[in-house]
């Protein structure tokens, strides 16, 4: 499962619809902002539902209500089960102080999203076809609580 924190429905629907283009066969839960989804990974709805897989990455955005991205990347980097999920941040935002910051803190991947739809497709494709690449392997993470 990828877990998808995107506060907007457009830029959603793009993620969504060209991460399948690119081969991604995996279930897509998204969240609207960044509490729910440390709220998905503490009540362990990942984990301990038999519909419901392990999440195998999440794509993080940055500016979102209740709980910005950093903040998620924070707290799931900081826990000793949780760290090992692999966060890709995928944000318009393309301060140089923040994408090092991400990248100090733990995240595996930062892209910024392009501000041209065209690429912007594109970018999601690669991404999808990136992730699906034989051999690629995502670890997945034993169920804990996440406090």
């Amino acid at each position: 499962m990828i877990l998808v924190a995107e506060d907007d429905d457009g830029h959603f629907a793009l993620i969504e619809r060209n991460l399948l283009r690119g081969g991604i066969t995996e279930p897509i839960m998204r969240f609207r902002d960044g509490q729910e989804v440390l709220d998905f990974l503490e009540n362990g709805k990942s984990c301990e539902s038999e519909n419901v897989h392990r999440p195998l990455l999440i794509l993080l955005d940055i500016r979102m209500p209740k709980m910005d991205g950093i903040t998620v990347l924070e707290k799931i980097k900081s826990h000793p089960i949780l760290k090992r999920i692999p966060i890709f941040m995928l944000t318009t935002t393309d301060d140089p102080s923040e994408i090092n910051h991400c990248y100090q803190v733990g995240c595996n991947c930062y892209i910024v999203k392009p501000s041209n739809y065209e690429k912007f497709m594109q970018t999601m494709e690669r991404l999808g076809a990136f992730l699906t690449t034989p051999g690629l392997t995502i670890p997945e993470i034993a169920p804990k609580k996440f406090n």
